[in-house]
């Protein structure tokens, strides 16, 4: 009996020792898992932080600027703070990231980078409502002096091109040129960049869009009958591109398309699960970061994410488009100049 009992222990510790290797190795397992996944983590927020460049506006300018309004920010229902002001975002189209794979896609060229697509984001306080305002790239206007990066200043021009002022002195002097246009203080650049436009729109899983009129336009490479059509990247970038598929191959014709396409954006972001979803997150995440240029302001991802935060109460059908209110220039038949006081009273609003 006392043999047995022996036994018997032996084989109830063996069984103890057994179990216990047994969680070790579960807990280690764990614990490697845990460890690989803060990695993981790690790795794609500096990733994605990394994707993002940026231009030290406010150092360019100075204070020689459109005075900014003061607003003190509220605070969640968490308890942590959440900006609600009023807010100025000038965004940029541009082919300046990636020129081959532009040039693939209909754009830039051996001369540099463009930026065709110019809009205004006003956030309203309380970050509940939105105007978004394009200014057509035909529009003649004075534009300022820039600071260069060699430390040299550009001429003032009279009736130049809205859009030579990014190609003459990129994102500084396209600031400085829409703040002399529109006496409003631009608190934030985000630019664009076309390819990676293309990139989100595919990471989204496209984009629905409805066409009033047919498209065929050989240098966009778009062509579509008038309708509703699923876009996918390469698509969409030809229809915010195209206009000389388009009767009269007007800019304007052009800007309604691309409102209709800023819309259709939002509502796929809105309706589409990402934190459900989280491959499919960094995957539009990675999209987003590496198509993107900022001011200093907004150029990590905890910046972006803070600004997505304050966005959280605002849909697709909060936000209005419009267009500059522009008229034929007197001298030059296919260009436009300001129409005042119409255009006048728009800025004024968004101060």
């Amino acid at each position: 009996m006392a043999a047995r009992d022996a036994r018997s222990a032996r084989g109830g510790r063996s069984g103890l020792r057994g179990r216990s290797r047994g969680l070790k190795a579960a807990g280690l397992a764990l614990a490697g898992a845990l460890l690989l996944g803060v990695a993981a983590a790690g790795w794609a927020y500096w990733h994605l932080n990394g994707n993002i460049r940026s231009v030290d506006i406010n150092g360019a300018l100075g204070d020689d600027r459109p005075a900014r309004p003061v607003a003190a920010p509220s605070a969640s229902p968490s308890g942590s703070p959440v900006p609600t002001g009023a807010l100025n975002i000038l965004v940029l189209g541009s082919d300046s990231r990636g020129g081959e794979e532009n040039q693939e896609l209909g754009g830039g060229d051996s001369e540099g980078a463009r930026s065709d697509t110019a809009m205004v984001v006003h956030l309203d306080a309380g970050r509940t409502a939105a105007t978004v305002v394009s200014i057509p790239r035909d529009t003649l206007v004075t534009r300022p002096s820039c600071p260069l990066p060699s430390g040299e200043q550009t001429r003032e021009a009279s009736g130049a091109m809205f859009n030579s002022a990014y190609a003459l002195g990129g994102p500084v002097c396209a600031v400085k040129t829409v703040e002399t246009l529109t006496g409003v203080r631009m608190d934030h650049y985000v630019e664009i960049d076309f390819s990676g436009f293309a990139e989100l729109v595919d990471a989204l899983g496209g984009v629905t869009v409805t066409t009033d009129v047919d498209i065929d336009d050989d240098k966009s490479h778009l062509r579509l009958e008038a309708g509703t059509h699923h876009l996918d990247g390469t698509e969409a970038l030809g229809l915010a591109r195209t206009r000389y598929g388009l009767e009269g191959g007007s800019d304007l014709a052009r800007i309604e398309l691309q409102q209709k396409l800023v819309k259709a954006l939002l509502e796929r972001i809105s309706g589409t699960d990402l934190l459900g979803d989280p491959a499919r997150l960094y995957q539009v995440a990675d999209a987003v970061t590496g198509s993107l240029t900022t001011d200093t302001g907004l150029d990590s991802l905890g910046e972006l994410t803070s600004l997505g935060r304050s966005l959280g109460g605002l849909s697709a059908d909060d936000v209005r488009t419009v267009t500059m209110p522009v008229e034929p220039a007197p001298w030059d038949a296919n260009r436009v100049v300001a129409r005042e006081p119409d255009a006048g009273d728009l800025w004024e609003s968004l101060r």
